[in-house]
């Protein structure tokens, strides 16, 4: 386990409206506001996005299971937001309900808000924390400097 100390900084308030991109809105944010990290919580609808599920099996590489939302749906979850290279990268995972069927997993491409998408950002300062590409599993994984 590797763990880092920090702060809040600046805390933002996002209104995704009906068709928007939550994840490359989200993108977009950490882009104009230079957040380096941060976390946040959404709160609101959700019409169109693909998800992972998990992997097939244990094995490396993971093998994502994919699954699809293509209607309206309430959407509630957390998520952080630290940069690969030169460009902030969103871990999100979310549930996802319609009716009485309540779905889970990790957004990760195709997101489109319905009617109205909450989101509150918390910047993080004081940690040295980013993305890199894992070799075993050929994901972009979270990475900090060793603590002091």
């Amino acid at each position: 386990m590797q763990y880092q100390v920090g702060q809040p900084g600046r805390v933002i308030v996002a209104r995704f409206n009906d068709g928007d991109d939550v994840l490359g809105g989200l993108e977009s944010i950490a882009l104009k506001e230079n957040l380096r990290a941060a976390c946040f919580s959404i709160v609101g609808g959700i019409k169109r996005g693909a998800y992972v599920v998990g992997p097939e099996t244990e094995q490396m590489p993971p093998v994502p299971v994919w699954r699809a939302l293509a209607e309206s749906h309430e959407a509630t979850g957390f998520g952080t937001i630290f940069w690969h290279e030169d460009q902030p990268r969103v871990h999100f995972h979310g549930a996802y309900a319609k009716f009485d069927n309540v779905r889970a997993g990790c957004l990760r491409r195709e997101s489109e808000a319905f009617l109205v998408l909450e989101v509150v950002i918390t910047e993080i300062l004081g940690v040295d924390a980013r993305r890199e590409l894992d070799p075993e599993s050929g994901m972009v994984l979270l990475r900090m400097a060793p603590t002091v």
